[in-house]
Formats: C-alpha cells, structure tokens, sequence
C-alpha cells in the first residue's frame, strides 16, 4: 500500500516541502530511515539525523528550518508527533480494512451478522450468535453459541469466546484469549476427590475493551464475570469466575485475580500481581509490580510487596531490609558490650 506526500500532507492538514509525488509504503525511525519509508523528527535529540536520513519522507514541525541540504521530502504540521500517531491510527485502520466471508467458515443456524462483517477462514460461529456492524473475526476463531458481538469490535486470530459471552462495542481481543472458559469450581469430597462445580454463568465485556494477546476470563458459576468500559488487560493475565473490573482499569501482565474480587474504576496494576478471591479494591488504586494483595484496598491507596502494604512505608521500610545484615551485626555488638559490663 503506496501514499505519495500530497496524500499524506492532506490526511495531516500539512504542506509538502520537496517532492509531492514520493511515495512511501512502510514506516521507520528517522535514524534508521530507507527508501520507501515514512518517519517524523519532533525530539531535537535527532536533528542531525534528518541530514543523513533515507527516508523518502519526513514530517516535521512548522518551525523547521534546514540548516544543511537534506535529501529527503519533508511534511511541515503544528505537531509532529501527534501527526506521526495520527497517521499510524490512520494506517492501522487501512490494514485492518477487510470485508467479506472467507471459506472454508462454518455459520450456525439463526445467526445474525450486521454491515461489512469479516470473517476469516476457518472460523466457528455457534448458534444464535448476534453480531453487530463492521465487526472483524480473524481466521481459525471459535465463537460459543448465543454469543453477542458489538459494532467495531475485533477478534484477532485464534481467540475463542465460549458460548453465552456478551462483549460489547470498539473492543479488540487479541490472538490466544479465551473469554467464557470454565470457573475454578470444585468441592472436596469425603474421598479425598474432588467433584466439579457447574459454571452456568457468563462473562460480559463493555465498550472500549482491549483483551490482550493469550489472555483468559473465566465464566461465573452464576451470574457473570464483568469487564467494565474502557478497561485495558495486557497479555497472559488470568482473571477468575465472577470477578468484576471497573471502568478504565488497566492490568499489566501475568496479574492473576482470584474469584469474586472486585476492583474499582481508573485503577492501574503492574505486572506480575497476585490478587487473592473476594476482596474489594476501591477506585483510583495504584499497585506496584510483584505484589500480593491479600486484604481490601480502599479508595486512592498506592501499594507494594508481598503481602503488600503502603508504597510509602515499604520504600523506607526497603531501606532498612537492604541494611539488614548491618544491623543485626550492630545488634550482636551491642548486645556482647552489655554482656562485658
């Protein structure tokens, strides 16, 4: 897919300094710029590499002004970053720009689908699936019956979303994620076995949802595991039966969160945090990375360590986990100076 400068000066409200007509199909860093590519300079860090770039276009801010001859065609707008991120949002919906029904796919009976549906190849779509416009299901995606799919949302290769799932408008789930798979229910047994609990709930995922990549949400044993608008999981989290996730949360990855925890609105959590069932956790929560969470967290609270406990008071307690065996050293002196006197 080819733009030439014009086209591109015209997406961004820019004007074209050099050659209208280059064309570019691919993108790059300015230092790293060949024929063909795109790429913009807004960090005066990089301005010499605009006199050695390759790149057959380079947008730049309206305040540039080339002290030396440069090669490459230039793009002048108010803002040069946020023209280069319009353009890759620009760019990303041309690629994922796709229609039709391939083949070999499977449609089950009373299926409804609206406008401009894509479905790739080797796709599954169970009974009574309803699935709204402009919705795009990548190759080899199974989805459950009596699912609901919302307008503008993807499903990129592989995903599987199990029967009764209700996902929302403009969410992206990325390949590998399971939306609906069983809760971890079982009881214990005069045997020592255990026995498996029936999960006969669902999942619900709101508008403006991103699921990443080999991410998996666990169906409720009853009622439903709710994701709510705008929340943003990374990859490889694991989010448990009935737990419920408020509006605009985002999760970093390989987080687990145990059944029937509920997590507030606008709160982030890094990586690697362990999260135990039934707890409360208010909104506008900061978690470090590598923490354990073990009892309720109330509104505002920014937390660290394993079990966790207040960011603040864990760095200056760091400080003296670090000098540990310095003071102990210093405790067993003292401790033979009182035994001498």
């Amino acid at each position: 897919m080819k733009f030439t400068a014009a086209q591109i000066a015209g997406i961004l409200e820019g004007v074209v300094v050099g050659n209208p007509d280059a064309e570019v199909f691919k993108l790059s860093k300015i230092e790293e710029g060949t024929e063909g590519s795109l790429t913009f300079l807004s960090n005066p860090k990089y301005l010499n590499y605009i006199y050695s770039t390759q790149a057959t276009i380079t947008i730049v801010n309206n305040t540039f002004e080339p002290e030396n001859e440069i090669k490459t065609t230039l793009i002048k707008v108010e803002d040069a970053y946020q023209s280069f991120s319009k353009l890759l949002e620009y760019y990303n919906q041309v690629k994922l720009m796709k229609s039709g029904i391939e083949q070999p796919t499977v449609i089950s009976e009373n299926v409804t689908y609206g406008e401009n549906l894509y479905l790739g190849s080797f796709s599954y779509i169970g009974k009574n699936v309803i699935i709204g416009d402009n919705v795009k299901i990548y190759p080899n995606t199974f989805v459950g019956d009596n699912v609901t799919i919302g307008d503008n949302t993807i499903l990129f290769a592989g995903v599987k979303v199990y029967s009764e799932s209700v996902i929302g408008s403009n969410c992206a789930i990325h390949s590998g994620a399971i939306i609906g798979s069983d809760g971890f229910g079982f009881a214990p047994t005069e045997d020592g076995t255990y026995s498996k609990i029936p999960q006969i709930g669902n999942v619900i995922l709101e508008d403006y949802v991103d699921i990443g990549a080999n991410t998996t949400i666990d169906r409720a044993t009853l009622g439903s595991t709710v994701i709510r608008k705008g929340v943003k999981l990374d990859n490889h989290i694991q989010i448990a039966h009935n737990v419920e996730i408020g509006e605009n949360t985002v999760i970093a990855a390989q987080t687990g969160v145990a059944g029937s925890t509920k997590i507030g609105s606008n709160c982030m959590i890094g990586g690697q945090v362990g999260i135990a069932g039934h707890l409360v956790i208010g909104n506008n929560v900061r978690v470090q990375a590598q923490s354990g969470i073990g009892k309720n967290i109330t509104d505002g609270e920014t937390i660290q360590g394993s079990p966790a406990f207040n960011y603040g008071d864990y760095s200056k307690s760091y400080v003296h986990f670090r000098n540990l065996p310095k003071i102990v050293a210093d405790l067993e002196d003292l401790k033979k100076n009182n035994n001498t006197n």
